[in-house]
């Protein structure tokens, strides 16, 4: 099965590279292959390699730089999907496009469902809102993944920014209103493939599903959790949101139910102890 991957050096994208074998074939755009801000050049992108299905693993993902930079922001969230999208339909080939968390308020305290009306609170959620609903106005065989708390031990996250701040400081405030689930970036590769490979013969599953890790945490317990899988002495003190402002607004409740994934696919939420012991291990922790 070839699967075209739009992104090269991001988490996922950098996982799903790591996939390619006998029975997969993973070719992965980098921006000089299939430039994002040129939404034609997506579907020419797909036209010319002629894939068995479609992964788009690329976005603008600069949550605070959107804020002043919508355009751009829709173009390659929107605008780049929508072209994909309308590609793959067209070609009758799967297409997994990912998508996030902030598509929601961040209100309340219950895991967001899929059928749960979405309410971004910025210009990131926004147009990542947007690209889902032209997907699935579009029709053929999709599947919009959302997800959130990416962690792998490729390119910049949370887990990578902890484990180097906990050798530079003895102590740390982290926010701990904010929940959600830190999901590893190798387990949402694995289930795009699948969620791939499903489509193909079963496209009645087309649809907007949820992944994340479990159990649900804070930013602050998980940052605990790090710095003791790391053997690193760094304290961690709670603080609000609102002792730590950002230009784009944060959800607070990042949870999301995954029951549908499950039952379409098969595939269980990861537990994001065991992704973090593998990135440690890929990042050579802890140190002696």
């Amino acid at each position: 099965m070839k699967i075209l991957v739009f992104g090269h050096s991001g988490q996922v994208a950098t996982e799903l590279r790591a996939l390619d074998g006998d029975d997969i074939q993973i070719i992965a755009l980098a921006r000089a292959d299939a430039d994002l801000t040129d939404p034609a050049a997506c579907a020419a992108a797909i036209n010319g390699h002629a894939p068995d299905a479609v992964i788009n693993a690329a976005a603008y993902t600069a949550v605070d730089k959107a804020e002043s930079d919508a355009e751009t922001a829709q173009i390659v969230n929107a605008d780049a999907p929508a072209a994909m999208a309308q590609t793959c339909a067209a070609r009758d080939i799967p297409f997994v496009s990912i998508s996030t968390d902030y598509v929601f308020s961040g209100a309340g305290d219950m895991p967001w469902t899929t059928v749960d009306p979405t309410d971004p609170q910025g210009v990131y959620g926004r147009t990542k809102r947007d690209g889902e609903v032209v997907i699935v106005k579009t029709g053929g065989r999709y599947a919009v993944l959302r997800t959130s708390w990416v962690v792998s031990a490729h390119g910049n996250n949370f887990a990578k920014t902890m484990l180097r701040l906990g050798v530079e400081r003895e102590a740390l405030t982290i926010v701990a209103d904010q929940i959600g689930g830190p999901t590893g970036a190798a387990e949402i590769a694995r289930a795009c493939i699948t969620i791939a490979k499903t489509l193909v013969s079963e496209p009645e599953k087309s649809g907007i599903y949820h992944f994340s890790g479990a159990p649900d945490t804070n930013w602050a317990d998980f940052a605990r959790v790090i710095f003791d899988a790391a053997n690193t002495p760094c304290a961690v003190t709670d603080i609000p949101s609102a002792d730590y402002p950002t230009p784009a607004k944060r959800p607070l409740n990042s949870r999301l139910d995954c029951t549908a994934t499950e039952a379409a696919f098969g595939i269980s939420r990861p537990d994001w102890r065991q992704s973090l012991t593998h990135i440690l291990t890929q990042l050579d922790f802890p140190k002696d």
